[in-house]
């Protein structure tokens, strides 16, 4: 039984936590909530019991053993090394120290052996990564990808509770002949999308699309991969959506590549071709596995293959993933 902490408790990822913990029966002796100063007092449900939410301090951690983190770079930079002093795992859910070559970048279905080389801290790799590489993994294992093209069709959990709130808002405003208010994104989100995650850098990408690239060359020990990705906000509540490209070293067939994604662990393979025949954002909202739909011979290039990639943001892409490494860390399996 451990002593379990949330950093982020009231957000959108930290109440999907509080959901999945006790869905999953993680091994908890006790739980503290952990927020900014605005939620203190606030109370949240776990396991039928009220627990009052606490401020986030550099005193949290006092015999905490595991803490995981979904509060923001900005603040995981500030308290996680107060919480690794402390003795505590930290399991964090931001960008902050996901390249750090001395913290391990973890999805379980492909490197959770990683998890045991942790000095204190173990990186959630980015959502859109997640559930590519979950996909991809198995593929390059059997015949070596080349080369990766994607584009993502990200839901607004990706922004938090803001995001979802922001698509609903502006919604009903349009049906009502109101004027639609633009907070949380940089336009209008209903009935609209647009190519632009996270701010724009120097060489034309986003900082999201460059994620996918970094963060799959470390979690599967493949720097070589060429991987581009243009990543997309779409007017969908929950569960991101890609579309894949790739190359291989070896010819790989559809048949072969469905054969293989089957036998591979955290995948559903949905892929018929006919109406309804594949995953949708709809069908994996609140589900574990990563989707896999589509999957057909790129008849562009002699040795590619085409596929769609469907998986839930809040669940697979943060907080699923995140207890998992945590039940690694507690069992040495991957479940």
């Amino acid at each position: 039984m451990k002593n379990v902490a949330i950093a982020g408790a009231t957000g959108a990822v930290g109440t999907e936590f509080l959901k999945l913990l006790e869905l999953r029966k993680f091994p908890i002796n006790n739980l503290k909530l952990l927020a900014s100063e605005r939620s203190v007092g606030k109370k949240l449900e776990f396991c039928g019991e009220q627990i009052t939410v606490e401020e986030l301090t550099t005193k949290s951690f006092q015999g905490v053993d595991l803490v995981f983190f979904s509060a923001g770079k900005g603040r995981s930079k500030e308290f996680v090394p107060h919480a690794v002093d402390a003795g505590t795992v930290v399991i964090d859910n931001s960008s902050a120290f996901r390249l750090n070559p001395d913290v391990p970048l973890v999805v379980p279905e492909i490197n959770p052996q990683m998890v045991f080389k942790h000095k204190g801290i173990i990186s959630n790799p980015n959502c859109s990564t997640i559930q590519m590489v979950v996909a991809l993994n198995p593929l390059h294992q059997a015949a070596t990808i080349k080369r990766v093209v994607v584009s993502t069709y990200q839901s607004t959990s990706g922004a938090g509770s803001k995001g979802m709130r922001e698509l609903l808002n502006q919604t009903k405003a349009w049906l009502n002949d109101k004027p639609l208010e633009v907070t949380a994104f940089p336009t209008q989100i209903a009935f609209n999308l647009f190519p632009h995650v996270d701010v724009f850098l120097e060489n034309g990408y986003t900082r999201e699309e460059m994620k996918m690239v970094n963060e799959t060359h470390k979690i599967m020990d493949a720097p070589d991969i060429g991987i581009s990705a243009t990543c997309v906000r779409v007017p969908v509540l929950r569960a991101h959506s890609e579309a894949v490209w790739i190359e291989t070293e070896q010819k790989l067939s559809p048949e072969d590549a469905r054969e293989i994604l089957k036998k591979a662990p955290g995948i559903i393979v949905k892929d018929e071709p006919v109406d309804g025949g594949y995953p949708t954002p709809w069908d994996a909202s609140e589900t574990f596995e990563t989707f896999v739909g589509r999957i057909r011979e790129d008849f562009s290039h002699p040795k590619g293959l085409t596929f769609w990639v469907v998986a839930d943001q809040l669940y697979k892409g943060a907080a699923l993933n995140s207890i998992q490494i945590a039940e690694v860390l507690a069992t040495g399996q991957v479940t």
